[in-house]
């Protein structure tokens, strides 16, 4: 460094007053030109955002809204089924005794077809498949009683007649009426199941803690065999239900709605 610069440098020393760190850092900070770098100034939007964040009212109305709609749609199921209790068996009683259209339903080939011998829709088809039927029986809430089937299962040729039972038990200190209605899955089958004879539909009157047996003579139409519809079908399941019943003022057999 030449003579010049160390007498500049003198000269710039003396004329900048000397004030240690802590009090240099006090004066930028009352003057307004202190930064902190690592300060994070917050803008007016942000501040506009966290005023108009939803409410927990908000938030919780389209849940109430869709326990609302759940709720209406679980009464509707339940007005239902006590509306289906009451008409199920007059209406399945009516198809039984007058079919659809006023024309009777008749048990193909033992009421058949006029003039047609019933012992020919009674022949067995020796060359089908035996058919697997298995047979349930259960009864409503309000009806104390016990309905089993007596044996679990039979198989028999389209167009070989078979007799099954169940039993009944008023597992009650009254007399109790009780009407069974019936179904036969799969569907498409239940046209080829003919009965002979069953108590389904009629009123079963038992006494107090009596028990009694219920036959159910029946067949397999013969074209069962020969339907497309059924090819490949090889169960059948015969179900009843039983449901209490009783006389109303009028003297009309009514069914008594399920407990809900």
């Amino acid at each position: 460094m030449n003579a010049f610069s160390r007498v500049r440098l003198g000269v710039l020393r003396m004329e900048t007053p000397w004030t240690c760190l802590s009090c240099d850092k006090s004066i930028r900070q009352k003057s307004g030109t202190f930064f902190n770098p690592w300060m994070r100034s917050i803008s007016k939007s942000s501040k506009l955002g966290q005023n108009t964040a939803p409410t927990y009212e908000q938030l919780r109305a389209p849940t109430q809204k869709k326990n609302v709609s759940t709720l209406y749609y679980t009464i509707s199921i339940i007005l239902g089924t006590v509306a289906f209790s009451y008409g199920s068996v007059p209406f399945y009683k009516m198809i039984c005794s007058n079919g659809w259209g006023g024309q009777p339903v008749k048990v193909l080939g033992y009421d058949g077809a006029e003039g047609e011998d019933p012992s020919l829709r009674l022949k067995p088809v020796l060359d089908a498949k035996r058919i697997r039927v298995t047979f349930n029986g259960s009864v409503s809430d309000v009806l104390p009683w016990k309905f089993t089937p007596q044996q679990r299962e039979v198989r028999v040729l389209p167009g070989e007649s078979a007799l099954a039972f169940y039993t009944a038990t008023n597992e009650s200190d009254e007399d109790i009426i009780g009407v069974a209605t019936y179904s036969v899955t799969p569907g498409q089958a239940g046209q080829y199941f003919s009965k002979i004879q069953c108590f389904c539909f009629e009123e079963q009157r038992l006494n107090a803690r009596e028990t009694v047996d219920m036959p159910v003579f029946f067949y397999i139409d013969p074209d069962f065999a020969t339907d497309p519809n059924t090819r490949g079908i090889t169960q059948l399941t015969l179900s009843y239900t039983f449901f209490k019943a009783k006389y109303d003022k009028n003297g009309q057999l009514k069914v008594m709605p399920i407990d809900m």
